[in-house]
């Protein structure tokens, strides 16, 4: 695998799994994060610190023409009621999930990147079966989803050849801080052990298996024409 690879988030969770499976596989990676101290231990890759809700970082981002984009950055919501929640904390993941993703697309509109390029969005399953304790970050990822289809939307009208995917992790991941800040508080709330409520996921699934299905996906090995596509630790499947 000769791609060019640009991932976003790459400091940490599925952005650093990402970058390290693309590396593994012979890609030319740059690995961008906020914190330029998370992105040491990426050996191989060329390490951005940076922004990427800034329209300008993007830009420059973009300009040395990846082939494939990996938008896996995104913040980590509090997880409270609705109601306990102030309205900073309901709306992050929309001005940083949404806008990364909204930035980034419409960037690689812009430009435009090359035909045949990939741009994959790290969505969540949130953004389907809600998630009541994380304020606005299930709408957020479901914002995501319907950005991708509108970005997709325009390519294909504009005759761009690049493909948009938003992929939806549909089960809470086994080895990321994420992961184990819903599972701490949703077992807490109905009273069982944190292993217990994870046993309703009977294959798990983890950051570096997600980063398994990015390539898949990347390389046209599955969800060929869809825009929007669930992940469960038993595989890929269209929605």
């Amino acid at each position: 695998m000769t791609t060019n690879a640009l991932v976003i988030g790459a400091g940490s969770g599925i952005g650093r799994a990402t970058v390290l499976e693309l590396l593994a596989q012979g890609a030319r990676v740059t690995a961008v994060g906020r914190d330029a101290a998370r992105l040491h231990g990426l050996d191989g890759a060329v390490p951005r610190a940076g922004d990427a809700t800034d329209p300008d970082t993007v830009r420059a981002l973009l300009a040395d023409g990846p082939e494939l984009v990996v938008v896996a950055a995104g913040v980590r919501p509090p997880m409270d009621p609705v109601d306990r929640l102030s309205w900073e904390d309901f709306s992050a993941a929309w001005n940083s999930d949404v806008k990364l993703a909204y930035e980034i697309g419409r960037a690689a509109l812009a430009r435009p990147l090359r035909p045949g390029s990939t741009v994959i969005i790290v969505s969540s399953g949130a953004g389907l079966a809600g998630s009541p304790l994380s304020g606005g970050y299930a709408g957020a990822k479901r914002m995501q989803m319907f950005l991708a289809s509108y970005l997709q939307r325009e390519s294909t009208a504009r005759e761009l050849g690049i493909r948009f995917v938003a992929l939806a992790p549909r089960q809470l991941l086994v080895d990321t801080a994420l992961g184990a800040a819903a599972a701490t508080r949703y077992a807490a709330e109905s009273g069982i052990t944190v292993a217990r409520f994870m046993e309703r996921f009977p294959a798990p699934l983890d950051a570096a298996g997600v980063a398994r299905a990015i390539v898949a996906i990347a390389r046209g090995e599955a969800g060929a024409g869809a825009t929007v596509l669930g992940l469960t630790g038993k595989g890929l499947e269209v929605l």
